[in-house]
């Protein structure tokens, strides 16, 4: 009687049977797993968010600037970008209530996405059905912090000497904390194509905006905003007197938004030197005639012409835009 073996390469049919199911029971459940996390995965977007030494730098820039600018207090809000508080600085000599205020300048900076200022402004025209908006400040001294396009917190500035001083307190916080994410942020742009990014940006028809934290971190170090073969946009700081300048191709117009001075125009330069083409710096003026400039004046020196500031009181900020004449056109005309 002969035995039959089974072949050795086949399995007997109900252990073939169980295996067939645990693997589909499996494969069922990773299929499953797959469909519930995608849809959630596609649902979730990531964001910038601010941390807390960003938010103490902010504060530590907006005090710094504060203490050059002599102001006699103010208390320094930082927010993050669901307009909860994260750090607070209250300067010598602020009043009590200032604390609250800038947490709401900074709340509604950073909530509604835009510098406080707007509201005040747009209130003051005869918009004050905004006042009843609830956790609504108003007030001048509110700026959301931008980072790569996204709001990332808010800086609020109560108690200094003005409203401006408080805004300006707070774009210096903002600014330093912009300029935290850059490694080498440069001092000019040597056309407008190149402008490009944030807090700068070039929109599609040419037009060149300068966000405000730009601005104001230009202003604190004196640097261009824009320099272009036939223009240039400086936001120049001054806060001791200078040279005697002539510029043979650049005419300046000049715009003091804050600060005054005494400026020379006119006469000759003394120990005049070409320092770079088409600069020439002096030791000083002879015969020229004296201003004193101060915020909101308006200042056009023509190419050619002598100019020194003599004396400056506090800091002077000012914009300067130069119309520039090409060297060819300069040559021609001399």
């Amino acid at each position: 009687m002969k035995r039959r073996l089974a072949a050795p390469n086949k399995w007997p049919a109900s252990p073939r049977k169980g295996l067939m199911k645990i693997f589909t029971s499996t494969l069922l459940a990773i299929l499953v797993a797959i469909s519930a996390v995608a849809p959630a995965h596609a649902q979730i977007e990531e964001k910038k968010s601010l941390n807390l030494d960003g938010a103490k730098k902010a504060i530590a820039a907006a005090v710094d600037y504060a203490k050059k600018s002599n102001a006699p207090g103010g208390v320094i809000a930082i927010v993050d970008e669901g307009g909860n508080l994260m750090a607070l600085e209250r300067l010598d000599g602020s009043f009590a209530m200032g604390a609250t205020i800038s947490i709401g300048k900074a709340r509604t900076a950073v909530l509604f996405k835009k510098p406080t200022r707007f509201f005040e402004e747009l209130i003051n025209k005869g918009r004050t059905a905004m006042t009843a908006v609830d956790g609504f400040t108003p007030l001048i001294g509110g700026i959301p912090i931008i980072i790569g396009g996204e709001v990332v917190g808010g800086i609020g500035v109560s108690g200094a000497a003005s409203a401006n001083q408080d805004e300006e307190l707070a774009l210096a916080g903002a600014a330093a904390f912009s300029a935290s994410t850059q490694t080498d942020p440069p001092s000019k742009t040597g056309s407008a194509n190149e402008v490009s990014g944030a807090p700068m940006m070039k929109a599609t028809n040419d037009a060149i905006f300068i966000d405000a934290s730009h601005v104001a971190a230009a202003f604190a170090k004196g640097r261009p905003l824009l320099e272009t073969a036939g223009y240039k946009v400086h936001a120049s700081r001054r806060i001791e007197p200078g040279q005697a300048e002539i510029h043979t191709l650049d005419t300046d117009v000049i715009y003091v938004v804050d600060g005054s001075a005494t400026l020379v125009t006119g006469g000759k330069a003394v120990d005049a030197k070409e320092i770079a083409p088409n600069e020439i710096r002096g030791t000083k003026i002879e015969g020229g005639e004296a201003h004193q400039i101060a915020k909101g004046d308006v200042i056009v020196i023509p190419k050619g012409v002598p100019h020194q500031f003599t004396a400056v009181t506090g800091e002077l900020h000012y914009f300067v835009c130069k119309p520039t004449d090409s060297a060819e056109t300069h040559l021609t005309t001399r």
